[in-house]
């Protein structure tokens, strides 16, 4: 569907038709998570709501934890769970942070607004397992939840709130009311208000995170869009990744030196 701009927006975020290989992905990292699950330290299925996908998994580092690393899956909030993502974890968990990877409700069972409230709760519950900061990541639709829980409004609880010290918002969605005009929203069943509500890029950080929009130098040009809006819009870092488009502009998060893991868990 087009609007007056003239911008095919069905296309603008089929990211799958526009990588080589696409298919080969989800195998790939289902295959890589799972491995690192069988080597790793860590809790799995442990629950923040009777949702049956109100589940986290949580990874601890070898000694005391810096910290608590919480990072949101992609997938449009309709596909994916956490158990995709685990080897994810390896870049911060190597430099001594606690990693949380949540699922969460997906549409069309959940709209958008519940979701963050879903997400919120999951951040909460892990915040209560691992003392210290707490810094958020996302990739895509995760990027999304991980920067709406970044906000001042977000759906958080006061004192958890005031532990998120740092956002790297990976490809991530900020502004959602182009998505009005995709098919997807058959699903997402955004009007609005609600597309309005819950874009970040239209509402108040919170003081005191240190934010980077992070994206692909490759990535479709909507999501450069994306990226460019949170980081004008907050007066944070934009960093465009030689050489990547959006499905392996996360793999720098399995490597503790990458200069997306240094930017999400370092000091």
């Amino acid at each position: 569907m087009t609007d007056d701009s003239g911008i095919d927006w069905e296309d603008a975020f089929a990211n799958g038709a526009h990588i080589a290989g696409a298919a080969d992905y989800p195998p790939r990292w289902q295959a890589e998570a799972a491995a690192f699950r069988a080597a790793a330290e860590g809790r799995c299925d442990i629950t923040y709501g009777d949702e049956a996908r109100a589940r986290l998994d949580l990874f601890m580092p070898d000694g005391p934890a810096r910290g608590l690393v919480v990072f949101f899956h992609g997938g449009y909030w309709r596909a994916f769970d956490k158990s995709t993502w685990s080897h994810l974890a390896a870049g911060p968990l190597a430099l001594g942070w606690a990693v949380a990877l949540p699922s969460y409700p997906l549409a069309p069972a959940a709209r958008l607004a519940e979701i963050t409230v879903q997400a919120g709760r999951a951040v909460a519950q892990a915040a209560g397992l691992v003392d210290g900061p707490i810094r958020l990541a996302g990739h895509s639709a995760g990027g999304h939840l991980a920067a709406r829980l970044a906000c001042i409004d977000a759906p958080l609880p006061g004192a958890v709130a005031a532990r998120v010290a740092r956002l790297v918002s990976i490809s991530g969605l900020h502004d959602l009311r182009p998505l009005a005009l995709h098919s997807m929203n058959a699903d997402l069943c955004l009007d609005t208000a609600e597309a309005r509500a819950e874009s970040p890029a239209l509402l108040t950080p919170r003081p005191g995170i240190a934010t980077t929009a992070w994206v692909g130098a490759g990535e479709r040009p909507e999501f450069l869009r994306q990226a460019a809006l949170l980081a004008e819009a907050w007066d944070a870092p934009l960093v465009a990744e030689p050489g990547r488009h959006h499905f392996d502009v996360i793999d720098g998060l399995a490597l503790a030196e990458h200069p997306l893991t240094l930017a999400l868990a370092a000091d």
